[in-house]
């Protein structure tokens, strides 16, 4: 499951974590590596890597670079670089990347539009919050 790991994705340090038995509602923004293992509810944009871990429950819109996912996940996701699903990932819901992974087990519904680059996904709400919003 996520034991196995590219050299990249250890590397990064994760800066959030929501853990099992935990739940939130409402908008997350990060840089760098964010796990959750809980309950989340709203909207997820990130420059980094989203972890679900395995158990967790996930109903948002997803805007970061990477996501990477053992729990489930309901809305639509736009990812810059990647999505990967381990074996007992489930995804419900669109999704926009150049890069998509499936392992054997996963479970997808929805629709996927692989993008040829990242400037075809969705701009995030950080590239836009640097300057105030005013681009």
């Amino acid at each position: 499951m996520l034991g196995k790991k590219k050299k990249e994705e250890e590397e990064e340090e994760v800066r959030a974590f929501l853990g099992k038995g935990a739940e939130f509602t409402g908008k997350l923004i990060f840089n760098g590596s964010v796990r959750i293992d809980g309950d989340f509810k709203g909207d997820i944009f990130g420059n980094g890597t989203l972890v679900i871990g395995e158990g967790a429950e996930v109903e948002a819109d997803i805007r970061v670079d990477s996501v990477l996912v053992s729990g489930e996940v309901r809305g639509q996701i736009d990812c810059k670089k990647r999505l990967k699903l381990y074996p007992k990932g489930k995804v419900l819901g669109d999704v926009n990347t150049p890069a998509f992974f499936v392992d054997e087990g996963a479970f997808f519904e929805g629709n996927c539009h692989m993008t040829s680059n990242e400037t075809e996904v969705h701009p995030l709400p950080l590239e836009r919050s640097a300057d105030g919003g005013k681009r």
